[in-house]
């Protein structure tokens, strides 16, 4: 595998590819001239307030509700370590090496605009230990999700400065010290100056690096669906009338139109549908819902993702810390006179990011709910010419039913778990913070619920394979036909009852590294 491009960080133009290349794929970081320039120039500002002992937030005042109290100019630096220490508070399991490595990334492009105050050296350390994966171990709970992703950018800070803990070389490693993590990868430790513990804390990178690694693979589910209902459709003899061009354009919604033309070019050739069309025995006259709207429901779901990423494109690029650092022209690094505005604000609310983790956890538990009703459709012998449950001989033979039992209760889970938390607050820092996003919650159920929507898609991958094969001699379509055969890689047909859990986890593999939506592209 060729090497993925190396990614220099402007804090203006980071893409989603480059993010996952880095995250997903080590791809390496550094940052580009004119942000150090932009940064050095920044700097100077806050060196002048701290030299001139002038009083601004985050340099030489305390925190949150102690704003208000007055640090001396020889206690700046350990302000800084202490905000580090205090705030390291998270709990629970530590986000993973990509959503960890996003974490990263998307807090050195913030700092790299140049609004930060911060010295361009410091966020070349967060570059260094991209680069030589140096991961801080972050457990993933106790952000409230504003001011920032306090307490797991603190965690990340503490390896910056050397303490904490981490991981080294990807992969899983042994927990090591801070410490020991920058020795081995011979990178030394920032000493802290003003401004800048305060300038690695307060930002929305947490959320952000979840939700933009859950839109990534929630794109990736959303096609796989779309092949998924274009097997169950044949395997349920569905009319693929419903997805004719002209009803699409009557009601023009981009999502909608998209999965109707991939239902149609999957089932494209398919004789099943061609050898029903007439047939006197079938009293149906229009197919249930779960069929018959597919391209209505996925395309809500294409159109919702669409949204909810585009307020992530403005986040990858955006300077969430408080302060922010405004120069003036001509300013260069250094300049004891340099000019400039330091202004208190609230870009670090998570308040974009938490409507956007919430519209994509109902995006995922729609797209489950449809999947699992065509699983309904499939096994239950009322609502299937199919015979029950998928088994040639039903009765001696359970075939699906307690597969669309699993699928059931995967549903119903991320339906709970699609509750909102973006309408949830609870005031915090003696009620200074008294409106707060609940971001990270958000975004970080998002994981989960892929895994349960990816379980339940495969459920009826298999299904929809099984049915389509019970048929027989009638074929399917083309590119319907590559779908079941890498079902059938990992998944041999269901003649008599086996356990069918190690199927379900195979083919959910084979949902996640992209082998079905490859079909659509």
């Amino acid at each position: 595998m060729t090497a993925p491009a190396a990614v220099q960080l402007t804090g203006n133009d980071l893409t989603f590819a480059q993010l996952y290349d880095v995250a997903l794929h080590g791809a390496k970081v550094s940052l580009a001239p004119d942000a150090i320039e932009r940064m050095k120039a920044s700097r100077a500002i806050v060196d002048r307030v701290v030299s001139s002992g002038e009083t601004a937030y985050g340099i030489n005042t305390g925190f949150g509700k102690l704003a208000s109290v007055r640090i001396s100019t020889e206690q700046v630096r350990q302000l800084q370590i202490n905000l580090v220490r205090s705030h390291a508070c998270g709990v629970g399991a530590p986000l993973s090496e990509a959503e960890t490595r996003a974490m990263m990334l998307l807090r050195a492009n913030a700092l790299a605009k140049g609004l930060s105050g911060i010295r361009p050296e410091t966020v070349e350390v967060l570059c260094a230990m991209l680069n030589a994966k140096v991961h801080p171990v972050i457990p993933s709970q106790g952000s409230v999700g504003a001011s920032g992703d306090l307490a797991p950018l603190a965690h990340l800070a503490q390896v910056v400065i050397g303490e904490g803990h981490a991981l080294i070389g990807g992969g899983n490693g042994e927990i090591i010290s801070g410490a020991d993590a920058m020795r081995q990868a011979n990178i030394k430790p920032v000493a802290l100056e003003a401004k800048e513990g305060l300038s690695l804390l307060n930002g929305t990178q947490g959320m952000l690096a979840l939700l933009s690694l859950a839109l990534r693979d929630a794109d990736i589910a959303t096609d796989t669906a779309d092949v998924a209902a274009a097997l169950s459709l044949d395997a349920l003899r569905g009319s693929p009338g419903a997805f004719d061009s002209r009803i699409m354009h009557a009601r023009a919604y981009a999502g909608a139109s998209m999965t109707a033309r991939n239902l149609a070019h999957l089932n494209e050739g398919s004789q099943i549908r061609e050898s029903h069309r007439d047939s006197i025995k079938d009293p149906r006259v229009q197919d249930a819902y779960s069929l018959r709207c597919t391209p209505q429901v996925h395309g809500a779901v294409r159109d919702s993702l669409a949204q909810a990423r585009e307020m992530a494109a403005v986040e990858l690029n955006s300077a969430t810390d408080n302060p922010l650092v405004f120069a003036r022209g001509g300013n260069k690094g250094g300049d004891k006179n340099a000019s400039g505005d330091i202004i208190s604000g609230g870009n670090f609310h998570g308040q974009p990011l938490a409507m956007a983790a919430d519209q994509v956890a109902i995006a995922l538990a729609t797209l489950g709910g449809i999947s699992e009703r065509r699983i309904e459709q499939m096994t239950n012998p009322l609502t299937s010419m199919l015979p029950a449950f998928l088994t040639p001989e039903p009765g001696l033979n359970s075939g699906f039913m307690i597969a669309q039992v699993t699928a059931a209760a995967l549903t119903s889970e991320n339906k709970a778990l699609a509750t909102p938390h973006s309408v949830d607050s609870i005031s915090t820092s003696g009620n200074q913070e008294d409106y707060v996003s609940m971001g990270m919650s958000g975004a970080r159920r998002l994981s989960r619920m892929l895994q349960n929507l990816r379980h339940t898609i495969a459920i009826e991958l298999l299904c929809a394979a099984q049915g389509i094969e019970l048929l027989a001699p009638l074929q399917t379509g083309t590119l319907a036909k590559k779908a079941i055969a890498a079902v059938r890689a990992v998944s041999p047909s269901v003649v008599e009852d086996r356990p069918l859990a190690p199927d379900i986890e195979s083919v959910t593999a084979k949902i996640t590294d992209g082998t079905f939506s490859a079909i659509l592209h």
